[in-house]
């Protein structure tokens, strides 16, 4: 699951605290997932990005998870208001190498123009392969969106999510190596001319990371 999105300025602290010692943990403890982990910008773009890694996409859909996002603590129910611009994306890995995170990740955002999906496709597959063991970088993941987010009571407090069609998430050690890619490889240019359109870059260092017990 990846999520983009923006905070109020004058709820960042609190979101932060309550984002690293309720959220995160309490969605760690739901079955299925497990990691999270949230990033902050260093770039233009929203102020953050979180990614939840799960066993499978049918987690996000499961009565555990459901549950959750219905019945909101009273410090979540705080916090929703405070959220703008949210991207929620339920996704599918399609592709991906590396397990590592490093300090600084870019997420690239895009949609395959009409008709050119396959070569898209193909384009992706064979420019992402070396990253991972590239001087650098650490590891990488080709997400679409897999499901669609249906409405919930967190949701309702915040107002209704937007989603992404596609999105690369590429992290590293070196944070010039990783944000150097928006520029090379994965620049909006070369992704357009092999049917890439929408292409959105945004680089951010990393804030928390959460494993779940037993993962």
């Amino acid at each position: 699951m990846l999520l983009l999105f923006d905070v109020a300025e004058n709820a960042v602290a609190e979101h932060d605290d309550w984002h690293t010692h309720e959220h995160m943990p309490e969605r760690l403890a739901i079955p299925g997932f497990l990691r999270g982990t949230r990033w902050t910008r260093t770039s233009t773009g929203p102020r953050y990005c979180a990614l939840y890694e799960v066993d499978s996409p049918a987690v996000l859909d499961s009565a555990a998870y459901r549950e959750r996002l219905d019945n909101p603590t009273p410090w979540t129910a705080k916090m929703m208001p405070h959220y703008r611009g949210m991207r929620r994306t339920l996704c599918e890995v399609k592709g991906g190498d590396g397990e590592g995170i490093g300090s600084a990740c870019l997420v690239v955002t895009f949609t395959p123009a009409q008709g050119r999906t396959d070569e898209l496709r193909q384009w992706l597959k064979d420019t992402l392969a070396p990253l991972a063991s590239r001087r650098g970088l650490s590891a990488w993941r080709w997400l679409e969106n897999a499901l669609p987010a249906a409405m919930t009571r967190e949701q309702s407090i915040r107002g209704r999510d937007e989603a992404v069609h596609s999105a690369l998430w590429l992290t590293g050690y070196d944070d010039d190596a990783v944000a150097s890619l928006a520029e090379t490889e994965l620049g909006a240019q070369r992704m357009s001319k092999y049917g890439a359109v929408a292409v959105e870059h945004a680089v951010f260092g990393l804030a928390h990371s959460l494993t779940a017990p037993g993962a």
